[in-house]
């Protein structure tokens, strides 16, 4: 033994002074790595700064309507999806916890016994009971880069976690306020049907008075079937709403209690921070990031297999034979062997696997920067949605109060007589339902803009369990 470890000390000493080589150093961020990603000519995205953006803000904190917190909190524990995520976590600790345990000497017992019979001699019986011991010395830092590897696989199945639940709780705003938007509408089709229904009275009585036409009685009669033929499609699509949001929730398809459209308070003013915040806060942009470390420690590790691995093994244990302890008692056994093998041939199969590491380190880099372009297309066209539908919204509020007016003027006229010009009637009620039924989409898409940009500032990923 005292043999082997004078044998060893030169090796012992090229491995301190590979020690700086880059087969040990740890990942650093890549330096080309374009953070300026937002627009310049959007006010909210010109004047970032560094105070607390949307992104920061808990779940609970912007959504506080009681229904849509209950949905949330279900999806969070029911959630196909985010279980399969929290297993892929569970399985990614086995693996890094294996490969911290590499560094480690396996041991093993293996007993045996035999039996050996000559010709003309009695059968003799021997056992052996030996403690066998292998362990490969991380020279070159195979082992090493292998467990940093794992180790960013975990990290990268945790933001992987994060991400699906960051997406399942937009997912889940987006189809509640869905659901709204489908009841605000369903509320204005059968108020205008209503509308239409005494329409289509007061033009029979005009008609049977002598101051109005049949035509004018058949026109009322298909505005009021037309608005009719709107409500099944619209509750058509309510159902499949309340199936969607079902399928997030983890349950059977069914009807959801919840609140209103009108009622729901999301904020004015939107912060969105620094281009550089998205780097930390969206979990997808640190999934990719993680990505390209574990490739990077896996190239590490491609270049460690060029070099000499050294194992070192042994075994202590006993033998003798059955049935003749006198004779031939029990004997310790002890042995130890060193082992350095240098790779010299292996038909290239270690310049191809590192030739396909760096290519894999290489394509993790692009998608680093690619999920960085993406998030910063995303919180600009998040915010382009908010601004659109805001403006729309506050016209399309004049806009109705002026048809509501127009509506009450030309029904009160045709009432008097001092007008006969019932597509006037007509045409203003359904101007006003149209119009009624853009705003309620607008004001949806505004609420949605909102839940989007929360998304793309990593909204909602700070914490894992509800």
């Amino acid at each position: 033994m005292k043999k082997l470890s004078h044998s060893l000390l030169p090796l012992l000493g090229l491995t301190l002074a590979l020690s700086s080589c880059g087969i040990y150093s740890r990942y650093q961020r890549p330096t080309g790595i374009t953070t300026e990603v937002y627009r310049t000519d959007q006010s909210a995205l010109a004047s970032a700064d560094s105070s607390t953006s949307l992104g920061r803000l808990p779940w609970r904190g912007l959504f506080t309507d009681p229904q849509l917190q209950q949905l949330v909190e279900e999806a969070l524990r029911q959630n196909v999806d985010l279980q399969t995520a929290a297993l892929s976590v569970r399985q990614a600790e086995a693996q890094l916890k294996a490969a911290r345990l590499s560094f480690f000497p396996s041991l093993s017992l293996a007993p045996s016994v035999s039996t050996r019979k000559s010709e003309g001699a009695d059968a003799t019986h021997s056992y052996e009971l030996p403690v066998q011991a292998s362990w490969q010395v991380d020279l070159f830092g195979a082992l090493l880069n292998a467990s940093r590897s794992s180790q960013a696989q975990l990290l990268r199945a945790q933001e992987y976690q994060c991400l699906v639940q960051s997406r399942l709780i937009a997912s889940v705003a987006n189809g509640y306020y869905t659901l709204l938007m489908l009841d605000r509408q369903l509320a204005l089709s059968q108020e205008a049907a209503g509308l239409a229904q005494r329409t289509l009275e007061v033009m029979q009585a005009q008609k049977e008075h002598g101051r109005a036409l049949e035509s004018a009685v058949q026109s009322a009669r298909a505005a009021l079937h037309q608005v009719q033929a709107s409500l099944p499609e619209i509750k058509r699509q309510r159902i499949a709403a309340e199936n969607s949001l079902a399928l997030l929730l983890g349950q059977s398809p069914r009807s959801y209690e919840r609140s209103t459209l009108e009622a729901q308070r999301l904020p004015e003013q939107l912060s969105v921070g620094l281009p550089i915040q998205l780097l930390s806060q969206r979990p997808d942009v640190r999934v990719a990031e993680l990505a390209l470390a574990s490739c990077y420690y896996q190239t590490n590790a491609a270049r460690s297999a060029f070099y000499p691995t050294l194992s070192i093994s042994g075994s202590l244990g006993w033998v003798g034979s059955l049935g003749q302890a006198v004779a031939n008692p029990m004997r310790l056994v002890s042995s130890a062997v060193g082992a350095l093998a240098q790779p010299i041939f292996a038909r290239g199969r270690l310049v191809a696997g590192l030739r396909v590491a760096q290519a894999e380190q290489e394509k993790a880099l692009l998608a680093f920067q690619q999920s960085l372009l993406s998030a910063g297309a995303e919180v600009s066209n998040a915010l382009a949605l908010y601004e659109a539908s805001t403006e729309r919204v506050a016209e399309e509020a004049k806009q109705i109060e002026s048809l509501k007016a127009n509506v009450a003027i030309t029904e009160e006229l045709f009432r008097s007589g001092r007008s006969n010009s019932y597509l006037e009637v007509i045409s203003a009620q359904q101007s006003l339902l149209q119009a009624q039924m853009t705003e309620v989409r607008d004001r949806f898409s505004r609420m949605q803009a909102v839940v989007n940009l929360y998304n793309a500032l990593g909204g909602g990923a700070d914490t894992v369990k509800p």
